[in-house]
Formats: C-alpha cells, sequence, structure tokens
C-alpha cells in the first residue's frame, strides 16, 4: 500500500513538473524569435566552422571537431540566456507567477520544471550539430574522426550547456527585466566558465594554488572531458553546480511575494 501511494505521488510530481516543462518549451516556440535564436546559432556554427579561413576545419588538413567544441561554449554564453531571459522575468512582469504559487505546485516543481524545459531547448539546438560530425567523417580520406574525444567532448558540453541553464534560471529569478537577465546571465556564465582561469593565472596564485583555483572554472572540467575520458570527479562537478544553483532558485521564488 505505502509502496503503491509513493508511486502514485511520484508520478504526480512527474506530471507537474512536465506541464511547467511543456509550458517552457511552448513559450519558447511560440514566436518566430525562438526559432531564429537557433538559427542563428546554427549558423554561426557554420560559418566558423566551414567558411572564416582563421577557424574553418577544411583548413587543418584533419578529420576534427575541436575547433566546434572550442567555440561552442563562447556562443553558447550568448544563446542559452536568450532562451532563459524570459523564464522567471517574463512570469513576474505579466503576473502568471502569482497564478503559479496558487497551483498545487512546490518551488521544486516550478525551479525543475523550468530548468527542463531550457534544457530541452538548448539539447534541440545542439542536436543538429551531429550533422558536423557526420559531415568530416564523411569528407575524410584517412582513419575520421576520434570517436572517444568527440563522445567525451559532446558530454562535456551538455553538461557546460546544463550549467549555462542553470545559471540563467538562478539569475532570471532575481529580476522582471528580461535584457537585465540576459546580460547578468551571460556575465555570471563568463565568470564560471573563464573567470577562475585568468586568476588563476595571477602572480601571487602562480606555483601555489593556481591549480586548484583553476578546477573550480567550468573550463577545467569541460576540457578534461573533451580528452575522452569522464571522470566522477568532472561529473560530480556539474551536478553538484547545478544543483547548487537550483537550490537558489528555489530559495528565492519562496520568498518571493
Amino acid at each position: 500500500m505505502f509502496i503503491r501511494l509513493s508511486c502514485q505521488s511520484l508520478h504526480y510530481f512527474y506530471r507537474l513538473m512536465w506541464m511547467i516543462c511543456k509550458k517552457e518549451w511552448q513559450q519558447f516556440f511560440n514566436s518566430i524569435t525562438g526559432y531564429a535564436v537557433i538559427g542563428v546559432f546554427l549558423l554561426l556554427n557554420s560559418l566558423l566552422l566551414f567558411v572564416f579561413p582563421d577557424t574553418s576545419i577544411l583548413q587543418f588538413g584533419y578529420a576534427s571537431l575541436s575547433t566546434f567544441f572550442d567555440y561552442a561554449p563562447w556562443v553558447l554564453l550568448f544563446l542559452i540566456p536568450a532562451i532563459t531571459m524570459r523564464s522567471f522575468p517574463e512570469e513576474y512582469k505579466v503576473g502568471t507567477f502569482e497564478l503559479l504559487k496558487t497551483l498545487p505546485l512546490t518551488e521544486a516543481k516550478i525551479v525543475w520544471g523550468k530548468f527542463f524545459g531550457c534544457v530541452l531547448i538548448v539539447l534541440t539546438a545542439l542536436l543538429p550539430t551531429l550533422v558536423y560530425g557526420l559531415s568530416i567523417e564523411a569528407l575524410s580520406s584517412n582513419t575520421g574522426i576520434d570517436i572517444a574525444a568527440t563522445s567525451g567532448s559532446y558530454i562535456g558540453l551538455i553538461f557546460l550547456a546544463t550549467v549555462y541553464t542553470a545559471v540563467g534560471i538562478c539569475v532570471g529569478s532575481y529580476t522582471n527585466n528580461t535584457v537585465v537577465a540576459f546580460i547578468a546571465s551571460a556575465f555570471v556564465c563568463f565568470l564560471l566558465y573563464n573567470g577562475f582561469d585568468a586568476m588563476s593565472k595571477l602572480p601571487m596564485l602562480k606555483g601555489t594554488y593556481d591549480y586548484f583555483v583553476e578546477m573550480l572554472g567550468i573550463n577545467f572540467h569541460y576540457k578534461s572531458m573533451s580528452r575522452g575520458v569522464i571522470d566522477t570527479r568532472d561529473v560530480l562537478y556539474f551536478t553538484g553546480l547545478i544543483g547548487a544553483l537550483l537550490l537558489i532558485t528555489q530559495r528565492k521564488i519562496s520568498l518571493k511575494n
């Protein structure tokens, strides 16, 4: 009896969370803006990979997607805040957040529903990039691309994208202005990705704590996964950071009147 009630409660929890997730998806794709954002993302990556001479993989003479994985985190710095900037700010602005609070939804269901909705949109944007790998494999005249390194890089990129999404959700919960949410989210993502790397190069830290400071940044763990080795420490770093950001968001919206 207890097990049956637990399963029913779990099913009810996921059903409500899916409702929020579906709402985020529909809100993003209900206008041409959503399609335009993803279109610009894919166009920019294609230009970087195949057109611009300084970054084109066709100029390197070997089959590798390393250029894509080097530039993708920087492009996602703008794509993901554009996806998440309406999540909470729009709810606050039009007054639908108060309606959400009247429904049988806990803060956890609201936050995780919005998070998974935005992650689903991000994965939809990343899915077509698999064509890049297939194209390089088809054009290769030798052994083709390194499957292990490419798979590890994609896993690292997905983890990085989910952290960016959690940042966007968290930052957006503090404002009702979508422009402020976009700029602040992009800035925080930049600090988490590159800030600790830059800090580790300070003369006062060189040779002492530089390695430990660098480990605090996303780039350290992202590069580690890009080698094709999935380390438990990297997975724990990403999942812990996502969990902490979403817990902060839950705390924030619980205090929202």
